[in-house]
């Protein structure tokens, strides 16, 4: 049997996001994981959290618990997934509703780094600006 690709490790890896289970998501990652947004991302401020994770434990309760605080009917659809060498880009766009029943609708890219069977580090990105319209009301942006 042939050993998962990285792109099959970070596609697993968005499979097991979806358990919410901690325990599973956190294996996904090297102990010593980062996962690095933009600063001052608008679901960082609205949820008093660092845009900055370290470790997989503090990735897994973020993704297991965390950000359901903020968005619930999560809605995930890949536009594209690229990779090469240790490197993996996801590109998607997420729906979700927010507190008091808003939508939220953003496109995002994340670029997932694999070293020996664990993602090393996540540098996610999105439009910013956007994402405060739809947190925070048109006149915050």
């Amino acid at each position: 049997m042939t050993s998962p690709t990285n792109k099959d490790i970070v596609l697993n890896a968005w499979q097991t996001f979806r358990t919410r289970d901690a325990k599973l998501i956190a294996a996904a990652f090297a102990p010593d994981a980062e996962w690095i947004a933009p600063a001052r991302n608008a679901t960082a401020v609205a949820l008093d959290h660092t845009d900055h994770m370290i470790g997989a434990e503090a990735i897994a309760r973020f993704i297991s618990t965390e950000m359901h605080r903020l968005f619930t009917e999560i809605d995930i659809a890949f536009r594209a997934v690229h990779a090469d060498g240790d490197s993996v880009i996801v590109e998607e766009r997420m729906r979700a509703t927010l507190p008091g029943g808003r939508s939220y609708d953003n496109d995002y890219c994340f670029v997932f780094v694999v070293e020996a069977g664990r993602i090393k580090q996540v540098r996610e990105y999105m439009d910013t600006r956007k994402g405060w319209q739809m947190v925070f009301g048109e006149a915050a942006a």
